[in-house]
């Protein structure tokens, strides 16, 4: 029977397909990591109280890259070129979504509506990262190699899920409502298209790692499919809808340490 559980759990036991695993996740964190200093470097003076709050997820999706080299270091595996295929959000930046690196990269203060656009672009993000967590923590919560990290990750997830919830109410409040409302429904309808993309690579590469029979590669990219067509049918509300989150101030203070990894 095939299962989400079953799958990483194949995906754990190899060492190949864990090295893939890990590489691919803690690149797209280091890209997001630094994303995020760029953006607190560069916020426009009108939006400085949003600095600090910047500085702290980037902060974390350092640590998230740590923590699963620190996972490839506990097997002595070394991170492994990720596939471009696999590379979400650069996929994500080809098809206009979020803030360019090239922007990033200039010494010019951003504007008002660039940080509108990058909490929007996150709102979207976020929560597709906090499904996968919350999902990984189901399954290997308990796992006495990955349990901890998987756990220490999910949470700082729903802390920027919540932070971004609460920051775009506010915006919406000051007058940003239309510009917000048009972000998020353009970012959610790219982005569940580069997820299955990305989903579908990912499997064709971890397919060929654990040798997997034709059968079960084809059933796991029609399941892939069927995710698809349902957030496109109407899935992907769940990625644009605002409501004032339970965790307030989510992100104010300084990001939490990883003694441990």
């Amino acid at each position: 029977m095939l299962s989400a559980r079953s799958l990483f759990q194949e995906i754990v036991d190899s060492d190949e397909a864990f090295q893939l695993f890990c590489s691919i996740a803690a690149s797209g964190e280091a890209q997001g990591g630094w994303e995020n200093g760029r953006i607190a470097a560069l916020v426009p003076e009108s939006m400085r109280e949003l600095a600090p709050k910047i500085t702290r997820h980037g902060a974390d999706e350092d640590k998230h890259g740590r923590l699963f080299n620190a996972l490839l270091r506990k097997r002595e595996l070394e991170p492994v070129p990720v596939p471009p295929e696999t590379d979400y959000t650069m996929l994500l930046e080809k098809v206009n979504i979020g803030l360019t690196h090239e922007k990033l990269r200039r010494d010019e203060p951003l504007t008002e509506e660039d940080i509108v656009v990058y909490l929007s672009h996150s709102r979207v993000t976020e929560q597709r990262a906090a499904d996968q967590m919350d999902m990984l923590v189901k399954c290997f919560g308990d796992h006495p190699e990955l349990g901890k990290a998987i756990r220490m990750i999910c949470s700082d997830e729903s802390n920027h899920l919540a932070y971004c919830h609460e920051e775009l109410l506010r915006l919406a409040a000051a007058g940003h409502g239309r510009t917000i409302h048009r972000v998020l429904r353009e970012s959610a309808l790219a982005e569940i298209k580069v997820y299955r993309d990305v989903s579908l690579a990912v499997m064709s590469h971890m397919g060929r790692l654990l040798h997997w029979p034709k059968a079960k590669s084809a059933a796991l990219t029609v399941g892939v499919h069927g995710m698809y067509a349902y957030e496109r049918l109407g899935g992907w509300h769940r990625m644009v809808t605002l409501e004032m989150p339970i965790r307030r101030g989510a992100l104010d203070g300084p990001a939490t340490a990883a003694p441990a990894f």
